[in-house]
């Protein structure tokens, strides 16, 4: 039977970075002791109150269609979030609710771009963005953040990038997988250049609140950028609650109303018992990220002490988030390979970063979102599994 054209488009080899992580989940499932250092799922539980809140909910009968944008109160509480981080005037018409990140993300590039155009993407990102970008046609254009720079963006790259086709640059900050945060600088580059060649800027900031001592700002806050910067966010990450399928678009009125009525055909909205959860995590529950945030701190630093007992890697230490990459190179012909040996010989899964882009080829993701005691031991059989490549014979 014939298929349309878009299935091609949906696929790309970025997927093929879970492989690892999909033979760990069936291990696991035969009973098989593995360490899954390869997902970005908090081992935390979703804080008590929120889940509270969803209970109440559904035994008072909220088991029904709730408002397609997103419920009033909780469009307010996001957009009252937002006014505080970026001093912007924002209220309930400049949100949309939606069913995670990845779908909030989808909605603004569907309404924001038509077939052909290109959306210039800073090389390494998270590894469905080029799928989500070409199920409507776009383009991806990929601008490296070299490994010799810290993976931080340059600005004459980006400004070379942009043709006729260009329609909008894409940014993550916190980086998945590199960790970095974008700084002031940075962003006001980033911003002169949408602003001159009349660009949208869609905006990943999932990670904001898991900072490591540095600031995080947003660059719809930069000048003239509130009108042309759509923002997508969830609770994921920060109120461990990637399960609940919830996120947000920010971004100008008009553009939300586009959104919602995308959202009317592509899923009706999301329910609200998870509304009334999220609600109470961006209320009451709104600083629940600050322990999870010192635990992964914590954990960093922790799997970066241990894998300095191999001379032969290179850490580099992010700034947010809850990943850590690792320089492969010295010891591998690639970091695809070194991802499948590893886990074959140590049973230590882990993500071949290569497939967030050819930027950090070379290089592999480990998550830190498991307990302290696993996470040291994944990081010791990682140094053993370099150490038995580099023995002699």
């Amino acid at each position: 039977m014939r298929y349309s054209s878009l299935v091609g488009r949906l696929h790309s080899e970025g997927v093929d970075g879970w492989a690892t992580l999909f033979q760990a989940w069936q291990a696991r499932e035969r009973g098989e002791e593995v360490i899954i250092l390869s997902i970005g799922d908090p081992d935390f539980a979703t804080p008590e109150p929120i889940v509270e809140s969803a209970v109440d909910a559904l035994r008072g009968g909220d088991t029904h269609y709730a408002v397609i944008e997103g419920r009033r109160q909780l469009r307010a509480a996001i957009a009252a979030d937002m006014t505080a981080r970026t001093g912007l005037e924002l209220d309930e018409n400049n949100v949309l609710v939606a069913a995670g990140t990845q779908n909030a993300l989808l909605a603004a590039s569907l309404c924001l771009l038509e077939t052909g155009d290109e959306v210039i993407g800073l090389d390494p990102m998270y590894l469905t963005y080029e799928g989500t970008l070409r199920s409507g046609g776009a383009d991806l254009v990929r601008v490296p953040q070299t490994a010799s720079s810290g993976f931080r963006p340059d600005q004459a790259a980006i400004e070379a990038a942009v043709t006729e086709r260009t329609r909008a640059i894409l940014i993550t900050s916190p980086n998945n997988p590199t960790g970095v945060v974008l700084n002031r600088p940075e962003l006001e580059g980033i911003s002169a250049i949408a602003r001159e060649h009349d660009l949208w800027v869609i905006a990943d900031e999932v990670y904001s609140d898991l900072l490591f001592g540095v600031e995080h700002l947003s660059i719809a806050a930069m000048p003239g950028m509130a009108e042309r910067t759509v923002t997508v966010s969830s609770l994921s990450k920060s109120h461990a609650m990637t399960g609940w399928r919830i996120g947000w678009a920010v971004g100008p009125a008009e553009l939300i109303e586009h959104l919602g009525a995308l959202q009317v055909n592509i899923n009706y909205g999301v329910p609200g018992f998870v509304q009334e959860a999220a609600l109470e995590a961006v209320t009451e529950q709104r600083m629940a990220w600050r322990p999870m945030r010192d635990a992964y701190q914590r954990r960093r630093d922790l799997a970066a002490a241990a894998l300095s007992a191999a001379p032969e890697l290179r850490v580099l230490v992010p700034e947010a988030g809850m990943y850590l990459l690792v320089d492969v190179s010295r010891v591998a012909e690639s970091s695809r390979a070194f991802s499948h040996d590893l886990f074959a010989s140590k049973r230590v899964s882990v993500v071949d970063a290569g497939a967030f882009g050819q930027s950090a080829d070379g290089w592999i993701r480990i998550s830190f979102t498991i307990g302290d005691d696993e996470l040291a031991e994944g990081c010791k059989r990682i140094v053993d599994f370099v150490r038995g490549r580099n023995a002699p014979g």
